[in-house]
């Protein structure tokens, strides 16, 4: 079943619907909430095109018809119907072969792992602070600058598109591996979800 809006996006619907356009802090006010609290809701609203917004204007509701089709369609996709392959290294892979596979692969995520269980994840933003600290790349493993479990953020293949676009989102990143839990109660990434994902699967249902 598709998902609905939550309480709180139908709430900053109706505040736009009354003071459009509307800035993003004056939303925060009228709602009681912090600006960056609301980011990701406003982000998803946008995303799904049930409202606009112009720079130095503010937001609006969108006139584009059949939006909250395009949102139901949106909150039907599973992550795993348009997830892409993980791409693997170990905790032992030095910085300079991780940035090289970066590239051979054309991804902005690495996952690392450890007999299937998945230890920790590596972005691009990792390993440019790596290459500009001055030390031999080839002699820094990816253990050292890797975000190691329990902070990594994830979601599983059952978790549609519109809750990964949140997470992704909310955490102000580029990419989330999807898991699954192993016997030993461990996790394992099966697949990865990016924002390019995202933008194609919003694509094909806007056209």
């Amino acid at each position: 079943m598709p998902i609905k809006l939550s309480d709180r996006q139908n709430l900053i619907i109706e505040i736009i619907e009354k003071h459009q356009p509307i800035t993003g802090e004056s939303i925060a006010e009228k709602v009681g909430l912090t600006r960056a609290t609301l980011r990701p809701d406003l982000a998803v609203l946008s995303m799904c095109g049930l409202i606009d917004a112009k720079p130095k204007v503010g937001y609006y509701i969108s006139n584009k018809k059949n939006n909250k089709d395009i949102y139901e369609k949106l909150s039907s996709i599973k992550v795993s119907d348009i997830k892409s392959l993980p791409i693997n290294v170990v905790e032992s892979t030095s910085v300079y072969d991780a940035i090289v596979a970066l590239f051979l692969e054309n991804v902005g995520t690495l996952f690392v792992v450890e007999d299937d269980a998945l230890k920790g994840v590596i972005s691009r933003k990792d390993l440019l602070k790596a290459a500009m600290g001055g030390k031999d790349l080839n002699l820094v493993p990816v253990g050292v600058i890797m975000t190691r479990m329990p902070k990594i953020v994830y979601c599983t293949e059952d978790d549609t598109i519109v809750e990964a676009a949140e997470k992704i989102i909310d955490n102000e990143i580029d990419c989330i591996p999807i898991v699954t839990e192993l016997p030993n109660g461990k996790i394992k990434a099966v697949g990865r979800i990016s924002k390019t994902n995202l933008t194609k699967a919003l694509l094909e249902i806007t056209k």
